[in-house]
């Protein structure tokens, strides 16, 4: 039965791939943006996470369209790295504000639904800097750390009404933000990597559509990190 799927930030990148994962097992999916607009295929809702109104009228948009969110996968995310000596308050905040506090603004919302229904699937998508950290990171690392906090107190309080909160923590995977770096940093990168290349957001994308389904998983991270990590 096709459910409605909402991604943040979805697309581009990891949430592009994840929307059109979950599209093409059937499901009604929608993806948010910024203004940029979404791709033809998918149904696309602006939506600023750092402001619970526009929160608010994207998600009253998809509940129009696709129903109730059944399946959110928590995906926008920014990052602003500098040095901790460098990093001022507005970079510090400014990465919280949308990465973690955006996460909770989303998931704040989609419960409505998921409590009336009595099933709701949250996947939040953090990163294999939460648990190794990284230099010039500070903000992003504390943001993505926090997003298991986030998942495991909803798991607390959710699980009985068949709602699961997971967290997805990619390593290094093909994306813009890999095409930046050097190349030096790039075998620096894989060096570090047991699986000795980078990952596919496609991969990132099977982790999710198997947590959507999963109905016993709850409060976990999944790591899709090559071995990077070793689960930490």
């Amino acid at each position: 039965m096709a459910r409605s799927v909402l991604v943040t930030g979805g697309n581009r990148g990891i949430g592009l791939s994840i929307a059109r994962a979950f599209a093409e097992q059937g499901d009604k999916v929608a993806v948010t943006h910024r203004g940029s607009g979404a791709p033809a295929d998918l149904f696309g809702v602006t939506c600023d996470v750092t402001d619970a109104e526009s929160v608010d009228a994207a998600f009253k948009e998809v509940e129009a369209a696709h129903g109730p969110v059944e399946v959110l996968v928590a995906n926008a995310g920014v990052t602003d790295d500098t040095l901790l000596m460098r990093l001022d308050e507005g970079q510090f905040t400014s990465v919280l504000d949308t990465n973690l506090a955006g996460a909770y603004r989303v998931a704040k919302r989609a419960t409505r639904g998921m409590l009336r229904a009595k099933y709701g699937r949250m996947i939040f998508i953090s990163s294999v800097v939460a648990m190794s950290g990284s230099p010039g990171q500070v903000n992003y690392a504390a943001s993505k750390a926090g997003l298991i906090g986030v998942a495991r107190s909803i798991t607390r309080e959710l699980a009985s009404r068949n709602i699961t909160a997971n967290v997805i923590a990619p390593g290094f995977i093909k994306t813009a933000m890999i095409d930046d770096v050097t190349d030096r940093r790039h075998e620096e990168i894989l060096a570090n990597v047991p699986a000795g290349r980078l990952g596919d957001v496609e991969e990132v994308a099977e982790a999710a559509v198997f947590l959507a389904g999963a109905s016993y998983v709850n409060g976990a991270v999944l790591p899709v990190d090559g071995g990077l990590g070793m689960g930490h």
